[in-house]
Protein backbone atom coordinates (compact mmCIF):
# COMPACT_ATOMS: atom_id res chain seq x y z
CA UNK A 1 0.00 0.00 0.00
CA UNK A 2 2.23 2.74 -1.29
CA UNK A 3 -0.26 5.52 -0.69
CA UNK A 4 -0.89 4.72 2.97
CA UNK A 5 2.46 5.68 4.47
CA UNK A 6 2.41 6.82 8.06
CA UNK A 7 5.64 8.79 7.60
CA UNK A 8 7.95 6.04 8.83
CA UNK A 9 11.50 7.33 8.66
CA UNK A 10 10.83 10.51 6.74
CA UNK A 11 12.28 12.83 9.40
CA UNK A 12 15.70 14.33 10.09
CA UNK A 13 15.88 12.39 13.38
CA UNK A 14 15.29 9.05 11.65
CA UNK A 15 17.73 9.74 8.82
CA UNK A 16 20.49 10.88 11.17
CA UNK A 17 20.06 7.96 13.56
CA UNK A 18 20.05 5.40 10.77
CA UNK A 19 23.08 6.88 9.00
CA UNK A 20 25.15 6.94 12.22
CA UNK A 21 24.07 3.38 13.08
CA UNK A 22 24.84 2.19 9.54
CA UNK A 23 28.36 3.63 9.78
CA UNK A 24 28.66 1.81 13.10
CA UNK A 25 27.64 -1.47 11.46
CA UNK A 26 30.26 -0.95 8.74
CA UNK A 27 32.98 -0.18 11.28
CA UNK A 28 31.99 -3.13 13.47
CA UNK A 29 31.95 -5.53 10.53
CA UNK A 30 35.31 -4.35 9.21
CA UNK A 31 37.06 -4.62 12.56
CA UNK A 32 35.43 -7.97 13.31
CA UNK A 33 36.96 -9.37 10.11
CA UNK A 34 40.33 -7.82 11.04
CA UNK A 35 40.06 -9.35 14.55
CA UNK A 36 40.56 -5.94 16.20
CA UNK A 37 38.66 -5.84 19.49
CA UNK A 38 38.99 -2.10 20.15
CA UNK A 39 37.70 -1.16 16.68
CA UNK A 40 34.81 -3.59 17.08
CA UNK A 41 33.69 -1.91 20.30
CA UNK A 42 34.09 1.56 18.77
CA UNK A 43 31.68 0.43 16.04
CA UNK A 44 29.27 -0.91 18.66
CA UNK A 45 29.41 2.47 20.43
CA UNK A 46 28.56 4.17 17.12
CA UNK A 47 25.50 1.93 16.71
CA UNK A 48 24.24 2.82 20.18
CA UNK A 49 25.18 6.47 19.58
CA UNK A 50 23.02 6.52 16.45
CA UNK A 51 20.01 5.36 18.44
CA UNK A 52 20.68 7.96 21.13
CA UNK A 53 21.14 10.80 18.63
CA UNK A 54 17.93 9.83 16.83
CA UNK A 55 16.03 9.72 20.13
CA UNK A 56 17.40 13.08 21.26
CA UNK A 57 16.54 14.68 17.92
CA UNK A 58 13.01 13.25 18.13
CA UNK A 59 12.66 14.71 21.63
CA UNK A 60 13.77 18.07 20.21
CA UNK A 61 10.84 17.96 17.76
CA UNK A 62 12.66 16.73 14.65
CA UNK A 63 10.91 13.35 14.59
CA UNK A 64 7.45 12.21 13.57
CA UNK A 65 4.59 12.34 16.03
CA UNK A 66 2.66 9.14 16.69
CA UNK A 67 -0.41 8.75 14.48
CA UNK A 68 -3.17 6.21 15.05
CA UNK A 69 -3.79 3.65 12.32
CA UNK A 70 -6.86 4.31 10.19
CA UNK A 71 -9.67 1.86 9.60
CA UNK A 72 -10.94 1.34 6.06
CA UNK A 73 -14.70 0.86 5.77
CA UNK A 74 -15.01 -0.09 9.43
CA UNK A 75 -12.72 -3.11 9.01
CA UNK A 76 -9.06 -3.40 9.95
CA UNK A 77 -6.56 -2.85 7.14
CA UNK A 78 -4.96 -6.27 7.68
CA UNK A 79 -7.24 -9.27 8.17
CA UNK A 80 -6.26 -12.42 10.04
CA UNK A 81 -5.75 -15.54 7.98
CA UNK A 82 -6.49 -19.06 9.16
CA UNK A 83 -3.52 -20.87 10.69
CA UNK A 84 -4.09 -24.13 8.82
CA UNK A 85 -6.52 -25.33 6.22
CA UNK A 86 -7.59 -28.95 6.32
CA UNK A 87 -8.42 -30.74 3.07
Amino acid sequence: MAGSSHGHGHTPAAWTGVIISFIGFLVTGAFMVMANTIGFWVGMALIIGGALVGGIMKAMGLGASAKPLKMVGGAPVAAREPVAVES
